[in-house]
């Protein structure tokens, strides 16, 4: 690993590759000529709070060398920072303009399809790269590590590493790895570390592969639809296949709100009471479905206070934290939709904003 005095000395050259994109687009239109006031820095009761935003994305140039003509797949074209990256010191006062104080960083994985060597140098790269800049500034920035998933036995060792050796906050994981859900207990081992070592895997979506042929057209559904989609059945499956029973201090986080789950959660609790044959009898959950929503985390990505107030209905303000998917700017103003949430409690705002994540990730306020 390069020592901290080696990356402050090629910082110029470092920060030129460690550079941060997102994975959306812009608000629609009436919100980016009529936003809501800005709120920043924020107090509540007369006491200055600290913000956390726990989904936010960065590239690393020299990761991403290594996906060869495939790099390009990598960045979707959207709108935001000038060719999808932001230099640290731009990324900081992005930060402050925002109102967040803290941001958690992770790399949506790319590398899933590649072999083992291949996967474990991108990871390697990503890994090293995140701690350095943690490092260099702690109180900016946090980050989930980069697992080659794909090889539970290799991802392991690389989740130790990185929480143990290099103090990342737990991973960074896609919401399948290539279509196949890592509910499946080939992937076990990696959640099962992740309990014993107590820290997060934060979910992140990469579309629905099956479905591809028919997101085809208008309105990127491959995004709009099939993120949100991919984490439902992702969450799904943990539920439905007994995973969070056999590990029960799992620590998971999903971005977007979690998907449709949230929305549409109730149905969970119906399905093998209506149709018990599409059941498996030899899996008998302790609670209901809905029930093991409450010891998932969410980040508030749904974009209105009543969206917002939902969520929180179905999960509870204590399972939910700060996510916006900067830089691309799918939420430009996530203190204000805390704060403009009905029904909140300061104590809920407080937790939202800042505490939930701090305690989730071990990150002090």
């Amino acid at each position: 690993m390069n020592s901290r005095r080696s990356f402050l000395k090629t910082s110029a050259k470092t920060l030129g590759g460690l550079t941060f994109c997102g994975c959306g687009l812009l608000h629609a239109a009436e919100l980016q000529n009529q936003g809501p006031k800005r709120v920043t820095p924020v107090f509540i009761n007369g006491k200055r709070i600290k913000t956390i935003d726990t989904h936010t994305h960065c590239i690393i140039q020299e990761a991403l060398d290594l996906m060869g003509p495939d790099a390009k797949a990598v960045m979707p074209p959207t709108k935001g920072a000038a060719e999808h990256f932001i230099k640290v010191a731009d990324r900081i006062k992005a930060m402050d303009a925002q109102g967040i104080d803290m941001q958690v960083l992770s790399i949506n994985p790319f590398w899933y399809g590649r072999d083992r060597d291949t996967a474990a140098e991108i990871c390697r790269i990503n890994n090293q790269n995140l701690a350095e800049l943690c490092a260099l500034r702690p109180d900016k920035f946090a980050a989930f590590a980069s697992l080659s998933l794909q090889f539970p036995d290799l991802a392991v060792q690389q989740l130790e590493d990185a929480v143990k050796k290099q103090g990342l906050k737990g991973a960074a994981i896609g919401g399948s790895v290539m279509g196949d859900d890592f509910s499946n207990p080939k992937y076990h081992p990696v959640l099962a570390k992740a309990q014993e070592l107590n820290v997060t895997l934060f979910i992140h979506p990469q579309s629905t592969p099956q479905l591809a042929s028919r997101f085809k057209g208008n309105g990127w559904l491959s995004n709009t639809i099939g993120n949100p989609l991919d984490t439902t059945i992702a969450l799904q499956h943990l539920i439905f296949e007994g995973v969070l029973d056999k590990y029960p201090q799992l620590k998971v986080l999903a971005a977007h709100g979690g998907g449709y789950l949230g929305s549409y959660a109730p149905r969970s609790d119906h399905s093998c009471f209506v149709s018990p044959q599409n059941c498996n009898p030899d899996i008998v959950l302790k609670k209901k479905p809905t029930e093991y929503l409450n010891q998932l985390y969410f980040d508030n990505l749904v974009f209105t206070p009543e969206a917002l107030r939902h969520l929180v209905a179905q999960v509870g303000a204590s399972q939910i934290v700060i996510g916006t998917d900067h830089p691309i700017p799918w939420e430009e103003y996530p203190v204000e939709q805390v704060m403009s949430t009905p029904g909140l409690s300061n104590a809920d705002r407080i937790g939202i904003l800042g505490a939930n994540a701090a305690k989730l990730l071990g990150i002090k306020i």
